[in-house]
């Protein structure tokens, strides 16, 4: 199975409260966009079917625009949003196949970079995340802590501390913010995520 139809499953077969990685309120992302850019344009990276889309809306972002590999989530958010969705844009790319045809002051990903285990793939990843931004921009990434899990959604992922993001980001982006979060499933269980905030140089 590729990559889309595996992430469109995902989406088809299960509803949000069976997905370990549903947040009804994404408070961290949130607090960590505000603090990068209280008004600027947003891109988020494997927004899904995320509550993300929605909370900006609610706090006054007007350029929003949300980005997944799989339609089925994005059909599902747009759904949700109803007469809303309009307001912003929607993409389904392969994010290590995507070439940006503009630039945003924050780009988000909550659990994109972390199925990237191949470094010609992060090497892509990061080339778009390049493209997409420009000096000054904000990069808000999330991803299993080292003592997360080593699996998700049936696929090995890779985990980072905030310092081996920085690493493997480049000199190109600084490190201005970390957090680590214990995010609760919405079945009771506990994953260790790190948050980590860059500055485009």
């Amino acid at each position: 199975m590729d990559t889309q139809a595996h992430w469109d499953k995902a989406y088809t077969e299960k509803s949000d409260n069976q997905l370990s990685w549903f947040q009804d309120v994404p408070a961290r992302s949130l607090a960590m966009i505000a603090a990068a850019s209280s008004h600027g344009s947003v891109v988020d990276v494997g927004g899904g079917a995320s509550r993300l889309a929605d909370a900006l809306l609610d706090a006054g972002y007007a350029d929003v625009t949300v980005l997944d590999i799989s339609q089925a989530a994005l059909d599902r958010a747009r759904a949700r949003l109803g007469a809303r969705a309009a307001q912003m844009r929607w993409i389904c790319a392969d994010i290590t196949r995507w070439v940006p045809d503009r630039v945003w002051d924050v780009w988000h990903d909550r659990a994109v970079f972390h199925f990237l285990i191949e470094r010609k793939a992060q090497d892509a990843y990061i080339a778009a995340l390049t493209a997409a931004t420009h000096p000054g921009s904000a990069a808000i990434l999330s991803t299993f802590a080292p003592d997360g899990p080593e699996r998700c959604s049936g696929l090995p992922v890779q985990r980072y501390s905030a310092e081996a993001l920085a690493a493997r980001l480049g000199a190109g982006f600084a490190l201005t913010d970390q957090a680590a979060e214990r995010h609760v499933t919405p079945w009771g269980s506990i994953q260790s995520f790190t948050y980590a905030a860059f500055r485009r140089m």
